[in-house]
């Protein structure tokens, strides 16, 4: 039996299922109204984006955590 969980042609090299899923992830904003939000996530979602305008040094850009995801492969 096959120790891999993933069909034959998901058996990707480590950098591309992040391309995948950032893929996937601009799909779905591509279409906003396609997946309309709770008012719990509206709040949090409003909640972060009120603390990244007050912190804006506080975190790491996607660019930089991608960057560093991708070297360390």
């Amino acid at each position: 039996m096959d120790s891999n969980p993933l069909p034959e042609n998901l058996n990707l090299s480590v950098s591309k299922p992040i391309q995948v899923v950032e893929d996937i992830g601009d799909s779905i904003a591509a279409e906003p109204d396609a997946f309309p939000l709770a008012d719990e996530q509206r709040a949090e979602l409003d909640r972060r984006l009120a603390d990244a305008e007050t912190n804006p040094g506080v975190g790491t850009p996607w660019s930089e955590v991608k960057a560093r995801l991708l070297d360390s492969i």
